[in-house]
C-alpha cells in the first residue's frame, strides 16, 4: 500500500511538472498575479484601514505598478540595447585589458587553435560551409512581443481582481468546512500565510530596491557608466540568492575593467558591490525579515535550477518566493512539518534538543 502509494504520488509530481512545463504560457502570468497581489496586499490592508476602499487602492497600486514597470523599461532600453549591441566590442575591449594575465594561458590557447586548424584541414576537399539564415525573424520577433504583452497585461489585471476581492477566496475556503471549529482553524491558517506571505515579499522587494538604490549611487559616484542599468540590476538579480550578487559582481566588474584607465581603481567598483552584498545578506535581511523564514541553501540552489530549466530566467527568479509560500503553508500543517523542517536554513528545536535528553539519559 505504501508503494503504490509513493508510486501515484510520483506520477502525480511529474504530470504536474509536465503540465507546467508545456502549459507555461498560463501559470507563468498567473503565478506572477498572486505573487505581485500577495505583495501588495499588506499596502491594501493598511490603506483599508485608514478609510480607503479595496478597489480604489487596488486600481491605484496597480496602475502605479504599470506606471513604474513602463517608466524603468523606457528608462532603461536604451543602454541595454547599446551594451547588446556592442557587446563584441565589449569583449575585445576586456580581452585586452587581461592580457598581461594570459600568458601563462597562452601556449594552452595556441594549442587549441593548431587543433583546431588540424580539423578545418582534414575536411574533404571541394566541400562548402553553408549557413543557413534564419528565416521568419521578424514574424518571431512579432510573435513573442504579443505573447509578453499579453502575458503582462493578464499579470496586472489579474492582480488588480485579487487585490480588489478582498476577502472573497477566504469566505469561499470557510464556506467548504462543515464545523465551526473547521471553519475557525481553516480561516487562521489562511490568514497567518497570507500575512506572513505578504510581509516577507513586500519587504525582501523593499530591500532589493533599496539595495539597487544605494549600489547604482555608489557606482554613479565612482564613475561608472550607465549607473541606473546596475542598480535596476542588482535589485532584480538580487532575488536569487548568492547567484544574483555574483552575476552582479561578475558584471560590473568587467564594465569597469574596460571603463577606468587602471586596474586598482576599477576594482573599487565590483568591490563596493560585494561589501553592499554583504551588508545586505549578513545584517539587513536577517535583522528585517528573520531567521524563521530563510530556506537552506541546497534547496535553494535546486529550486532555481528547476525554475530557470522550467520557465527560464523569470521562473528564476519566482524561485525563492515560491519557496518560502511552500515554507509558510508546511509549517501550518503537521503533516507537512518534515518537509517544512529540510527546507529550513536551520534544524528544529525538538531535532537539537533530541540529541542532549540522550545524552542526559546516558
Amino acid at each position: 500500500m505504501r508503494v503504490m502509494r509513493s508510486l501515484v504520488i510520483g506520477i502525480f509530481i511529474l504530470m504536474t511538472a509536465a503540465a507546467l512545463y508545456f502549459a507555461r504560457a498560463f501559470f507563468m502570468p498567473v503565478m506572477l498575479a498572486f505573487l505581485l497581489a500577495l505583495t501588495l496586499t499588506p499596502i491594501v490592508r493598511f490603506l483599508k484601514k485608514h478609510g480607503m476602499p479595496e478597489v480604489v487602492s487596488a486600481t491605484l497600486l496597480v496602475l502605479l505598478s504599470i506606471v513604474i514597470f513602463a517608466a524603468a523599461g523606457y528608462l532603461l532600453s536604451g543602454p541595454v540595447i547599446d551594451l547588446i549591441n556592442n557587446s563584441y566590442s565589449i569583449g575585445q575591449q576586456l580581452t585586452e585589458r587581461l592580457a598581461p594575465f594570459r600568458r601563462p594561458l597562452e601556449r594552452a590557447m595556441d594549442l587549441a587553435h593548431q587543433l583546431e586548424a588540424l580539423t578545418e584541414t582534414s575536411q574533404e576537399p571541394g566541400v562548402q560551409r553553408v549557413a543557413v539564415a534564419p528565416s521568419g525573424m521578424l514574424s518571431s520577433a512579432a510573435s513573442n512581443i504579443v505573447e509578453a504583452g499579453t502575458a503582462i497585461t493578464i499579470v496586472f489585471v489579474l492582480s488588480l481582481f485579487l487585490l480588489a476581492s478582498g476577502t472573497l477566496f477566504y469566505e469561499k475556503i470557510v464556506q467548504s468546512f462543515a464545523s465551526m471549529t473547521q471553519k475557525k482553524r481553516a480561516l487562521r491558517v489562511v490568514y497567518d500565510v497570507e500575512r506572513e506571505i505578504s510581509h516577507y515579499l513586500l519587504t525582501v522587494s523593499i530591500i532589493n530596491v533599496s539595495l539597487g538604490t544605494v549600489i547604482g549611487l555608489g557606482l554613479w559616484g565612482l564613475g561608472m557608466p550607465n549607473p541606473l542599468v546596475w542598480g535596476a540590476m542588482a535589485a532584480l538579480l538580487n532575488f536569487l540568492p548568492y547567484i544574483g550578487a555574483l552575476m552582479t559582481i561578475l558584471i560590473v566588474a568587467v564594465i569597469a575593467l574596460i571603463s577606468f584607465d587602471t586596474i586598482a581603481y576599477a576594482l573599487l567598483a565590483p568591490a563596493f558591490v560585494v561589501l553592499c552584498d554583504v551588508i545586505e545578506g549578513q545584517f539587513v535581511t536577517p535583522m528585517v525579515v528573520g531567521r524563521r523564514l530563510e530556506i537552506n541553501a541546497v534547496a535553494i540552489f535546486i529550486a532555481i535550477a528547476f525554475w530557470s530549466w522550467l520557465w527560464g530566467f523569470v521562473g528564476a527568479l519566482m524561485a525563492v518566493p515560491l519557496l518560502v509560500v511552500i515554507k509558510v503553508f508546511c509549517d501550518h500543517f503537521e503533516s507537512l512539518s518534515p518537509f517544512g523542517n529540510f527546507l529550513a536554513a536551520q534544524q528544529s528545536m525538538a531535532i537539537e534538543e533530541e540529541p542532549t535528553e540522550n545524552n542526559h539519559k546516558s
